[in-house]
């Protein structure tokens, strides 16, 4: 088995601590950035696998993404410097879709209302021979 590039804990460990995570009235986010992209990343809900996240556009009405940086400023400091951390995500569907162009795909719209970060280095989001390449969607989940 060919191992990916975001290391982390094995499948046991993982699927462990979905098993007993807190659950409420929010979600699980895992920031996902991708050059060009405008996408979000990708929310669940308490308990449930990442292969059953979706990719999601976030909508800023109410609160920023916690990314909300130029794109050219200093290394942390500036937009998706977060890419791969985990959050507690609070908000909502909106139950629209909206067209990300540069990936050629419909999402699923969610209205961010706040967030806190929960892990920095998470490791692998799907599998752990994910490779992450900001250049490409090249983590997707899969049943």
């Amino acid at each position: 088995m060919a191992l990916g590039n975001l290391g982390g804990p094995t499948v046991e460990e993982r699927n462990a601590k979905i098993a007993t995570e807190p659950t409420g009235g929010f979600f699980y986010g895992r920031r996902y950035f991708v050059e060009k992209t405008r996408f979000w990343g990708y929310l669940r809900q308490p308990r449930q696998p990442w292969n059953q996240a979706k990719l999601v556009i976030m909508r800023e009405d109410k609160t920023h993404t916690p990314d909300r940086m130029s794109e050219s400023g200093p290394p942390g400091q500036r937009y998706a410097y977060d890419s791969n951390f985990e959050y507690r995500i609070h908000g909502y569907y909106t139950g629209k879709e909206s067209y990300e162009p540069n990936s050629n795909q419909f999402l699923p719209e969610f209205m961010l209302t706040s967030y806190e970060v929960l892990d920095r280095q998470p490791g692998w989001l799907f599998r752990p021979t994910d490779h992450y390449d900001r250049f490409q969607v090249s983590m997707v989940p899969r049943p």
